[in-house]
């Protein structure tokens, strides 16, 4: 496993990337997302009050989208860490889109840390039964992608999958939802204290 994330004593870019969950698009109804979570965490609560933490999560956008637009969505910052959030989108694709997945995932790590970034990759949270069913019925194995490419490229690893299913057992997940797929509030503080707990900043004040 990757170290933690190593403060330094300069002011630190923090880009955050993924899907509509990192962008944190209407499901929380007015709170927080796990990225501004975060920022509270940094940038208050750590007193690191120029640090930057910039949020590019793109709804409804897939692994080789943000590839596409990488230097727009991350590159032009020169971050010092990189979040990448991706693979709830991905999972539309099944079984096949895999390996493209994880063509994309690969490459983003990559060129992020070619930045000289600390890059976080995190897994998908959970989706109801029905969801998977529906329409992502692959959805662990994005997951375990997540995880293989982690552990290629020794970055560090957000399990919030895992997380979540020592959470709620054979319960769904519905307590941190706000609808089948994306997370509520309560959804989104959890993945915030989880990052933070497993990336070594801590936990929200």
């Amino acid at each position: 496993m990757s170290q933690p994330i190593r403060l330094t004593d300069e002011p630190m870019t923090w880009v955050m990337t993924g899907d509509s969950i990192t962008q944190g698009v209407f499901h929380t109804h007015g709170a927080r997302c796990w990225v501004e979570h975060v920022h509270e965490r940094v940038r208050f609560q750590l007193g690191r009050l120029d640090d930057v933490v910039i949020n590019t999560g793109m709804s409804g956008w897939t692994a080789p989208q943000v590839l596409d637009r990488f230097d727009h969505l991350v590159g032009r910052f020169e971050p010092d860490v990189v979040s990448i959030s991706l693979g709830t989108n991905d999972a539309m694709d099944g079984a096949d889109g895999i390996p493209r997945f994880r063509q994309a995932l690969s490459e983003i790590v990559t060129r992020a840390t070619d930045l000289g970034a600390q890059v976080t990759l995190q897994t998908p949270a959970l989706i109801t039964a029905g969801a998977a069913a529906a329409g992502r019925p692959d959805m662990t194995a994005y997951g375990d992608v997540a995880r293989e490419v982690a552990t290629t490229y020794d970055v560090l690893l957000v399990d919030h999958e895992g997380h979540w299913q020592d959470h709620f057992g054979d319960e769904e997940p519905v307590a941190w939802l706000d609808d089948p797929i994306h997370p509520n509030a309560a959804g989104h503080e959890a993945m915030a204290r989880h990052m933070l707990r497993t990336v070594g900043l801590g936990d929200l004040g």
